[in-house]
């Protein structure tokens, strides 16, 4: 289906619930552009040996700093001596979100958010797994900026900065053949993460609904996504997306209604059993509806006994 867009899809898997990343191989008149890689493991190594088996790779684009998209970055670079290009902020966002500085921060933060110590550090631990996974950094030879065409396989695309699911992600929209490499922004089945990880942008899911008005007025037929298979009326999902944060949003400010810390509304957001990984993402994701009730006149929050409580106006 991609041969006439001159793109070839690499289904990576994942050791998670959400088993596998789509990466990209376009390929142009000096050699082969790669969109992201994985994450920095023996697995991924070697698929990318066997991809690339007498090819000519000169470039790279990370979409977002997320380690399924942008782990392998690094080592990539070094054993193919490619140019790097990504946004600017997810760029240092990559840089930072595994260092000591921000991890020795993170077990506060989550005792802030009512989370039991013992869970918290569990949680904090799993973040510091992933260093073996996104290291060695890439060095950036080239910052994406909004607008900017490039070609990738048989058509130019346009670059649509669509900030949310991380702060720096883009989108690549080929306006002739109205077809939008969605990245994590829109994907067919599931609704891409929203969180808010105690630094960043402090409002990611106004950031998501913006970005996806965004792309709603392009009205983009053709979508080709990070997760899941491409698939069309991807305005459409647009308008399920929107829906479903507003929906979460209404049973939020319910739960929260008598006050709740950060912990107690997740449990009754994400009624159901969840490994330390997935309670991380669940805490980021309820974290940042709660942010976005308050940043729009639509809750409280105090400081009670060393923990934030949530209340609905």
């Amino acid at each position: 289906m991609l041969k006439e867009y001159g793109l070839q899809l690499i289904r990576l898997d994942l050791p998670f619930r959400l088993n596998h990343v789509n990466c990209f191989l376009a390929e142009g008149s000096d050699g082969y552009t790669v969109i992201d890689v994985g994450l920095h493991n023996k697995e991924t190594v070697k698929r990318w040996e066997e991809e690339l088996r007498g090819k000519e790779v000169t470039d790279l684009i990370i979409t977002h700093y997320h380690p399924d998209h942008y782990g392998y970055a690094g080592g990539f670079q070094e054993k193919y001596g490619v140019n790097v290009s990504m946004t600017e902020v997810d760029a240092e966002n990559g840089r930072v979100s595994w260092e000591d500085l921000l991890l020795s921060k993170l077990e506060k933060y989550y005792a802030l958010s009512g989370i039991p110590r013992t869970i918290g550090r569990e949680m904090v631990n799993n973040t510091g797994e992933f260093i073996p996974r996104v290291t060695p950094y890439p060095t950036i030879q080239h910052y994406l900026e909004e607008g900017e065409k490039i070609i990738l396989g048989k058509y130019e695309y346009e670059v649509i900065f669509t900030p949310g699911h991380s702060e720096g992600l883009v989108t690549f929209y080929n306006r002739e053949k109205n077809v939008l490499l969605s990245t994590d922004h829109i994907l067919p089945k599931i609704t891409p993460n929203i969180s808010y990880w105690y630094h960043g942008d402090p409002n990611p899911l106004a950031s998501y609904f913006d970005s996806l008005r965004k792309i709603e007025a392009l009205e983009v037929d053709f979508v080709i996504p990070s997760h899941g298979k491409p698939f069309y009326d991807g305005h459409l999902r647009v308008l399920e997306l929107m829906k479903h944060h507003e929906e979460r949003l209404e049973t939020l400010y319910g739960i929260i209604r008598n006050g709740c810390t950060v912990y107690e509304a997740c449990e009754k957001l994400f009624n159901k059993t969840l490994t330390i990984h997935e309670t991380r993402f669940a805490i980021g994701e309820t974290l940042a509806h709660l942010e976005y009730l308050r940043l729009n006149g639509k809750s409280t929050r105090e400081l009670q006994e060393n923990v934030y409580v949530y209340r609905a106006i």
